[in-house]
């Protein structure tokens, strides 16, 4: 028997292609090799489910990387129209700080049984713990899918496989081998949206503490090469959190990353002359209290120790004490707290993956291959990804929408 479509990977992109292809009239078959649909999903916003954010479509295309390839799919499937697909099938939505939505429930296994009941409602048929290993285009222009349990026939497929990042939720990167095996050009996956490993072994005793509001920077010699505001999380291999994960976007497009420091401005709100000022009245309404208990109105407490360390001071001298020149260190380390880069932590902690099938070889109105026709391609697969707050959940839905459209 040959399929008229089969959709390979049932995470977002998948899901969201099945769902189109079904509304446009099309008999869908979708493969995977979990036990259930949405693996990753379920990890979505920790959890929480961020399906996309509800800033003007226009600004979208900034935070990502190739974002100019999204234009065409977001054009026919927006964040509006994702908004407004969930809210019309039952799903109440909350609009949070940064503009990041979720669902009103916080639950991503609520968004996991309702694609659940939306494919049943499509009539789509799941084909689950088959993986597939390799797709052949036959001289007759059928598509040979041979997986774990049955050699199967399309006419049309779309692959949605996913990336890298995760492999325990299934995201092996069989993707890449199969276009590769088709004559897709496969740029090289690396793990971004992931912490940071640091060199300094002392950062294990800040393990667990938060930061709020500070900007951190990578600088390299004299170059800053990535900012973000937001928050950070320091951990037992160094930093993570919100903005890290953002600036790991940047430092995994250089090449040679010796010589990285991690700069954190604890007070981005504040230039140098202001800091300075809120030092001197500080020290003045505080003049007989130690400094490391003054300090705790500017730091968290459990980093002052090693804060204080760093800038050569004892935490035991009076407000008073202080002089002009110990109150500029304070200042200059508040502004920029330098700590040493090492690496990006890999794969398996990773949100998504940069790299995969070239954006060159894939037809952005339609996300049908240029190299074979009938062949599609859907989310992480492809060569792009965003930054946190719902961008790369929006890029699978609306890549899937439009794949399943035309397939």
């Amino acid at each position: 028997m040959i399929n008229r479509l089969v959709v390979i990977g049932a995470g977002a992109a998948g899901i969201m292609a099945s769902i189109s292809a079904s509304n446009s009239g099309k008999k869908v078959l979708c493969l995977d090799g979990n036990s259930g649909i949405g693996h990753k999903l379920f990890l979505a916003g920790a959890g929480r489910c961020n399906l996309t954010s509800d800033i003007p479509l226009e600004e979208f295309f900034q935070n990502y990387h190739n974002g100019d390839f999204l234009r065409n799919s977001f054009a026919q499937f927006s964040n509006t129209d994702l908004m407004r697909f969930f809210e019309e099938n039952g799903i109440t939505l909350d609009v949070e700080r940064g503009n990041r939505v979720f669902p009103a429930t916080k639950s991503s296994q609520d968004i996991v049984a309702f694609f659940r009941n939306m494919l049943e409602k499509c009539r789509v048929q799941l084909w689950l713990r088959n993986r597939v290993m390799k797709i052949e285009k036959l001289d007759d222009g059928i598509f040979k899918i041979i997986a774990k349990k049955a050699e199967i026939f399309s006419k049309s497929v779309i692959l949605a496989t996913g990336g890298k990042s995760y492999p325990q939720t299934g995201s092996r990167g069989d993707g890449y081998k199969i276009a590769r095996l088709l004559g897709h050009t496969i740029i090289k996956p690396v793990p971004v949206l992931c912490g940071m490993n640091l060199k300094e072994d002392w950062i294990k005793q800040w393990q667990g503490i938060s930061l709020k509001n500070v900007e951190i920077k990578a600088v390299k010699g004299k170059n800053v090469i990535g900012r973000e505001f937001g928050e950070a999380l320091f951990t037992h291999y160094g930093i993570s959190g919100p903005c890290v994960l953002n600036l790991s976007r940047v430092i995994a497009e250089i090449r040679n990353a010796d010589g990285i420091k991690i700069s954190i401005d604890f007070k981005p709100a504040l230039e140098e002359k202001m800091l300075e000022k809120r030092l001197i009245s500080e020290f003045q309404k505080n003049s007989n209290k130690s400094l490391k208990n003054i300090m705790k109105t500017l730091l968290p407490q459990n980093i002052i120790d090693e804060f204080l360390l760093m800038a050569a001071l004892s935490g035991e001298i009076r407000g008073n004490q202080i002089t002009t020149q110990q109150r500029s260190v304070l200042v200059s380390l508040l502004k920029d707290f330098q700590l040493t880069f090492d690496s990006l932590r890999g794969f398996d902690q990773a949100i998504v993956t940069r790299g995969g099938v070239s954006v060159k070889e894939i037809n952005p109105k339609t996300m049908e291959s240029k190299i074979v026709p009938g062949l599609f391609f859907a989310g992480e697969i492809i060569d792009v990804d965003g930054k946190t707050g719902g961008f790369n959940l929006q890029a699978a839905f609306s890549t899937g929408f439009v794949a399943g459209k035309y397939a």
